[in-house]
């Protein structure tokens, strides 16, 4: 039925935070034309949280090992944004993309959709 999810990012210097995620996240991407980046992600999820406020979207990216990740990504020039922290169903830091945008990462601590079959 659906072939997949398309997330769009909005930000402050385009140009930078498309490099950011080509260069320093590795990204798999084709060019849309004009140096239009489109990125491949991993496999995704989604989840629907109920909400007292306004309705809103966030876009987090999944890891097996943060403190891992957080290594290899400063080795590449990411900022830090937020120290990992224990949310209880996770690990949650952020790094900070050029625009000055936090990009969330977690480590989940609870059962994910990735292991569910069509």
């Amino acid at each position: 039925m659906f072939s997949g999810a398309h997330v769009i990012m909005y930000t402050h210097d385009a140009d930078a935070d498309r490099a950011f995620v080509r260069d320093v996240l590795g990204f798999p991407h084709v060019d849309a034309g004009r140096g239009w980046l489109i990125f491949k992600l991993p496999p995704a999820e989604v989840a629907v949280h109920p909400s007292s406020g306004e309705p809103r979207q966030e876009f987090y990216l999944m890891c097996d090992d943060i403190e891992s990740l957080l290594r290899k990504l400063t080795e590449r020039g990411a900022e830090l944004a937020r120290p990992v922290s224990d949310q209880g169903w996770g690990l949650l830091s952020a790094v900070r993309l050029p625009s000055g945008a936090e990009l969330p990462l977690y480590e989940p601590r609870h059962p994910t959709a990735h292991s569910v079959s069509p």
